[in-house]
């Protein structure tokens, strides 16, 4: 199997979708989520604003942690990290407005996260991060998502994401495919573009969607484009230590930074 990816720093990434699935119903289009009741549930996604460099889309999985992908905290020209004071979260938003705005006082990646240098697909697995809020969003109409298990080959997922052609309003694949999977990263069949990178993977488990994976990158499979998603139980678990540990305004040191951007190139592992 011969994998190409793309790794989108800063805005986001993603493909363009099979027809179907090579198993089970096949993959559904993207919805835009225009109206309230078009949103309800789904609020605690939201776009992350990276000042005016460009934006990555997260999700509230405790009332002030926001999940997201590791990339979207370096700049992708010079590699250095994002300010976290020129970070803004917008929980839910649509049309101009989000339900809840939010600053950030803590942005953290995972300590194994490579930016930059020699791309290779094994830096998905790793493409985790936190953002720290400046207050909790505390809003009945906001839940946070739960983190669950990774899904299986064959089981359907869903997304939710923004991109640079639909920034102003979320989007809603609520069925794509698990092509293939490991250890370090889920290869998928969602539809995902620029301004999608960190974008909640989706399964329903006992009643409820649960957030099981996140954007990372594009990639093409066979001829195939697919996207590639990152494992989340374990980096997360490592990152909320690091944040339990560490006090205010703490910016961890041990994240490898190389020289060399990787925005829109493509590697050959």
């Amino acid at each position: 199997m011969r994998i190409i990816a793309a790794f989108f720093l800063a805005l986001g990434l993603c493909p363009g979708l099979p027809a179907a699935a090579q198993t089970g119903a096949p993959d559904k289009g993207l919805t835009s989520l225009q109206t309230g009741d078009d949103s309800r549930g789904w609020e605690a996604v939201g776009r992350i604003n990276f000042g005016d460099r460009g934006f990555c889309t997260g999700a509230l999985i405790a009332d002030d942690l926001v999940l997201t992908a590791a990339h979207c905290l370096f700049d992708k020209e010079t590699g250095a990290r994002v300010d976290p004071a020129t970070i803004q979260f917008l929980a839910g938003w649509r049309n101009g407005r989000a339900v809840a705005y939010r600053g950030v006082t803590q942005a953290i990646a995972h300590s194994e996260y490579v930016f930059g240098g020699h791309e290779d697909v094994e830096r998905v697995q790793f493409d985790v991060a936190l953002l720290k809020l400046d207050q909790p969003i505390r809003l009945p109409s906001i839940k946070p998502f739960v983190l669950d298990a990774q899904p299986q080959k064959g089981d359907e997922v869903g997304v939710v994401s923004y991109a640079q052609d639909r920034s102003e309003a979320p989007s809603l694949q609520q069925v794509c495919h698990v092509l293939g999977r490991s250890t370090a990263m889920l290869i998928l069949s969602c539809d995902v573009d620029f301004g999608s990178s960190g974008a909640p993977v989706f399964a329903l488990r006992d009643g409820a969607f649960h957030v099981v994976s996140l954007v990372s990158a594009k990639a093409e499979m066979d001829g195939r484009k697919v996207a590639l998603g990152a494992p989340l139980t374990e980096p997360v678990a490592e990152l909320r230590a690091e944040l339990d540990r560490a006090g205010p305004g703490h910016r961890p040191g041990n994240v490898r930074v190389l020289s060399g951007g990787a925005g829109g190139k493509f590697i050959k592992p």
